[in-house]
């Protein structure tokens, strides 16, 4: 997000300075399509970042006219400078689990207390703006208590349809992902993403032995990126498709650059989003801009973002998803008309915002001096 958004300022002349995590092999300061990018150094920690961040970002503060920031660690050091310098803050929520904690991650009764908590008081800051990524999330917000209606608005992320689109890949491509899995003649359920215990993987496996009941060349293929983050929910999801005995129908495979997900999702006959929450989509909406038939599930932004061909089951239910990808299979769809969320009307939409709370109009395409 904050990339197109930061590269969209500067393309309409605005000076935009971001401030974010130093990771290994990065340099500590360069100037990247005209955004100028420092980089602290947290030990690789975003808890530390929210304390070790802030010097550079009062410093940097002083000669902006505005300061944009994000949930969760960078909002804390975004709003103190914000303060100290006089200057107005914008934060984008993109998920509220508040009262969710225990339900989607599965943490231990303290710890959903202690980042209930922590999610809560940065919430409460007396930001200019709250910018929610969809209109769930924006109701999410509103149920918090002291939150002021008037300073919430609704802005869509974007997806970059020039890189989502079907000439970018090539259909020799997901021929041979299908070659290489062993594929060719089967009817592939196709997901992906960390697994993290949001993104509902355990229903998906859970709803297999009835997938294959009716679908017998069925082959679920589930492509997991950040493992090391999360290697107990990993081995969890494992041990499942052990206990299951799906060792030969589920295929687990590495995750594989940006660039390259496209093929994987152009060689599955169906994609798969399974989530327990969602602040946006873009799993969903990657798949839907490939032309490619989506089953998600009905948490979150999903059911307001997810259109073209697509089925919807309730969330956590793995009886129902099992039946909407039977539908899927039996060529079966809900359709309507294709939504689309342009990174350009976003840019525009957050100007919009900055002028509001600066009292003064900012044009999307001129310089603001």
């Amino acid at each position: 997000m904050f990339k197109n958004l930061a590269e969209g300022y500067v393309k309409r002349g605005h000076e935009v300075n971001l401030v974010t995590h130093k990771l290994k092999g990065t340099k500590k300061k360069e100037t990247i399509n005209g955004v100028k990018v420092h980089r602290v150094n947290s030990f690789y920690s975003r808890y530390l970042f929210s304390f070790l961040s802030l010097p550079k970002v009062i410093k940097l503060a002083k000669k902006a006219d505005i300061i944009q920031t994000t949930t969760f660690n960078g909002a804390p050091p975004a709003w103190a400078a914000a303060k100290l310098r006089k200057k107005p803050v914008v934060i984008t929520v993109h998920e509220v689990w508040q009262k969710k904690w225990k339900e989607i991650t599965g943490f231990t009764a303290w710890k959903c207390w202690l980042h209930e908590f922590m999610e809560q008081l940065i919430y409460l800051l007396p930001y200019d703006k709250y910018v929610c990524v969809s209109e769930s999330t924006k109701l999410d917000l509103l149920k918090i208590k002291n939150i002021p209606h008037q300073k919430v608005v609704r802005i869509y992320n974007g997806l970059e349809y020039e890189f989502w689109n079907l000439g970018q890949f090539k259909k020799e491509n997901s021929y041979k992902i299908r070659t290489q899995l062993g594929l060719e003649n089967n009817f592939i359920c196709f997901s992906w993403g960390r697994p993290g215990a949001s993104k509902g993987f355990e229903y998906l496996i859970k709803a297999f032995p009835k997938i294959k009941l009716n679908i017998p060349s069925a082959k679920l293929v589930l492509m997991f990126g950040s493992v090391d983050k999360y290697k107990l929910q990993y081995q969890k999801l494992r041990n499942l498709i052990k206990i299951l005995k799906l060792n030969s129908e589920v295929k687990i495979i590495p995750s594989q650059p940006y660039e390259k997900l496209g093929d994987y999702i152009l060689a599955a006959d169906c994609a798969v989003i399974p989530s327990l929450a969602e602040g946006f989509g873009y799993t969903a909406l990657e798949a839907l801009s490939l032309k490619k038939p989506v089953v998600v599930s009905n948490a979150g932004s999903l059911p307001e973002v997810v259109s073209g061909r697509y089925q919807i089951f309730r969330n956590k239910d793995s009886n129902d998803l099992a039946e909407k990808i039977v539908k899927v299979f039996k060529k079966e769809f809900m359709e309507s008309k294709e939504k689309r969320f342009e990174w350009g009307k976003s840019v525009e939409e957050y100007l919009r915002v900055y002028g509001e709370v600066k009292n003064k109009k900012i044009s999307p395409f001129l310089k603001e001096v």
